[in-house]
């Protein structure tokens, strides 16, 4: 579930994903909180996700240390959507 309040980070984070992964914004936009990610979108892979979370980092003015990467936040939509907002709404 995508915490409340959320709606301006949720659309960064799709711009990202349309911006680093030059995906389709249509298909983006279609997104919703249980859409799979990391190992269901061949343009996410391990270099892309560094390249993602870097742009995240420079627009929206957080920091996403090393050891907080990992699969689960990286599984579906809406658990990226929250770990950011859990970043950024601090």
């Amino acid at each position: 579930m995508i915490p409340e309040g959320t709606s301006e980070i949720e659309t960064t984070i799709r711009a990202v994903l349309v911006d680093v992964l030059a995906l389709d914004p249509e298909r983006v936009a279609a997104f919703h909180a249980d859409t799979p990610l990391f190992g269901a979108l061949p343009e996410l892979d391990s270099m892309a996700v560094a390249g993602v979370l870097t742009e995240l980092e420079d627009r929206l003015g957080i920091v996403i240390e090393d050891d907080e990467v990992d699969g689960e936040m990286l599984e579906t939509f809406g658990a990226l959507v929250t770990f950011v907002a859990g970043k950024a709404l601090v």
